[in-house]
């Protein structure tokens, strides 16, 4: 489907100058709005001053900015080099930061000037001296010239995509040119069918893969635009840009549901120009989903996608969907379950999530076990547990490292968080295992809560739940810990249990 000859900064933005469009919206920032021609003009600067402190093709660059033309013009810059883009949180940990450098070795790094101390002394406590660093200031601007883009192979790398690292430092995905392309094609305009009139924002920011894609790269593909701003995503910061800018498609997730639903200013916020909404990155409770269209009547859609594939690749459709489910797999990509020795399993039986499509990564890099062990030819066989029903609805019944046994019987923590999550008091909650005493692994609780007890939570639990998948602990905490894509950190609260 791809030909061998493709860059995703070509693919995606010279092509909408070509189409003549350059003078469309692309960005709608909070100050103004900013055409596809500005937006090219500003990456040919980057792509300027990044070759002039040495990169190269297929060198590697570390972007540790806000969500700005400038971090959108610094990624399509990178790309027009043929270098390789690493988008990173500045919510790092100084270890979390320095062991990513070790591994990635950047020739240079695009960092903005509030951030710049951080990222120095995190370089510096892992024994890193700094790459050459632009350092940006709110409005500043590169370098009015042109730069033309670097002819590169379809697979070739383009990106280093992080998996979620809910238990530990991340792994970086090799991801390709083709692999952007493919899923802006299947899910991007198959699934969202999303146009030219198109008006996307999105919770997550952009170094996380989801909103890279969904607010960035899908509506860039069809000349359409995407809001960017650089507050925290509270609900009021999101959804006042919803209503000012008219958007259309929001790209969310649950714990960000969670918090608009239970805002004092929910009723009054007006989401009339939302055609639909997108969930990823978490599990998705079907009682959310059900108060999610019951406040706000948008379409919700789940899905999953994994690093190692780039993005969603399996999805409810709009006026199909299937509550407490993922959907069905994109067209394009193809599936299956299996057990623990690669067999598949019958269907409605729950196994190991395998995926092949043009998405596919090159692999960790320089981790060979855990590339062997993942990346089987063809497909990728992931860490997700689900099964698939006669229809093709898939089901996610957690993570293989997730799942909980007691008493010698296994169940995933999503079954309990959806309980708890249906008690009024709850707002938002997590369960991991935690050792007891005798060695032996029982569910622990952590919830953020209105006034209740222990006491009450468990019975709860009891009530709905076989006995044996009820906490043996709940834990009341202000707020859940989070790693650097806003996912629930399960590793943290381990170690809490």
């Amino acid at each position: 489907m791809w030909p061998e000859r493709l860059n995703i900064d070509e693919h995606l933005l010279r092509r909408r100058i070509a189409e003549g469009i350059g003078e469309r919206v692309a960005l709608r920032l909070d100050t103004r709005d900013v055409t596809y021609a500005e937006v090219d003009r500003a990456a040919s600067g980057y792509a300027f001053l990044l070759a002039d402190r040495g990169v190269a093709p297929e060198d590697r660059v570390l972007i540790v900015l806000p969500d700005s033309l400038d971090h959108v013009a610094a990624l399509f810059g990178t790309l027009r080099l043929g270098a390789v883009a690493l988008l990173l949180s500045p919510g790092l940990t100084p270890a979390d930061l320095g062991g990513i450098a070790r591994l990635a070795r950047p020739t240079a790094a695009v960092v903005h000037q509030r951030h710049r101390r951080w990222f120095e002394e995190g370089l510096g406590a892992a024994g890193l001296g700094p790459p050459p660093v632009l350092a940006v200031e709110d409005g500043s601007t590169a370098p009015d010239t042109d730069v033309a883009g670097f002819d590169t192979a379809a697979l070739d790398p383009a990106m280093w995509i992080f998996s979620g690292g809910t238990t530990g430092l991340p792994k970086a995905v090799v991801q390709t040119h083709r692999s952007f392309a493919n899923t802006t094609e299947l899910y991007g305009k198959g699934v969202l069918g999303l146009s030219l009139e198109d008006v996307t924002i999105a919770v997550p920011k952009l170094y996380f893969g989801y909103a890279m894609g969904s607010n960035l790269f899908f509506p860039f593909s069809v000349g359409a635009s995407a809001v960017l701003f650089e507050d925290h995503p509270t609900p009021e910061a999101v959804l006042s840009r919803v209503q000012r800018h008219r958007a259309t498609v929001l790209v969310n997730v649950p714990s960000a549901m969670n918090q608009m639903l239970s805002h004092p200013d929910a009723s009054i916020w007006d989401l009339a120009s939302l055609r639909v909404a997108t969930s990823a990155g978490e599990a998705l409770p079907d009682v959310l989903y059900h108060q999610w269209q019951d406040r706000f009547g948008v379409e919700l859609l789940d899905g999953l996608g994994t690093a190692e594939m780039w993005h969603i690749f399996v999805s409810n459709r709009i006026g199909e969907v299937r509550p407490g489910t993922l959907g069905t797999v994109v067209p394009g990509f193809e599936i299956k379950v299996c057990d623990d020795d690669g067999e598949e399993v019958p269907t409605g039986e729950v196994g190991r999530l395998w995926v092949k499509g043009d998405s596919l990564g090159l692999g960790y890099f320089e981790n060979p076990e855990a590339t062997a062990e993942a990346f089987r030819g063809e497909w990728f066989a992931g860490g997700d547990l689900v099964s698939i029903d006669g229809d093709g609805y898939v089901t996610h019944r957690g993570r293989a490292d997730d799942a909980i046994k007691v008493k010698g019987r296994w169940f995933r923590p999503q079954e309990v968080e959806s309980v708890l999550l249906d008690h009024p008091a709850v707002r938002e909650c997590a369960v991991v295992a935690a050792t007891d005493p005798s060695g032996l692994a029982r569910p622990v609780a952590f919830v953020v809560a209105e006034t209740t007890t222990e006491q009450e939570l468990t019975d709860w639990v009891l009530d709905h739940l076989e006995p044996y998948k009820h906490p043996r602990r709940i834990h009341f905490l202000d707020r859940l810990p989070t790693t650097h894509l806003g996912k629930i950190d399960r590793g943290a609260l381990k170690r809490q249990a």
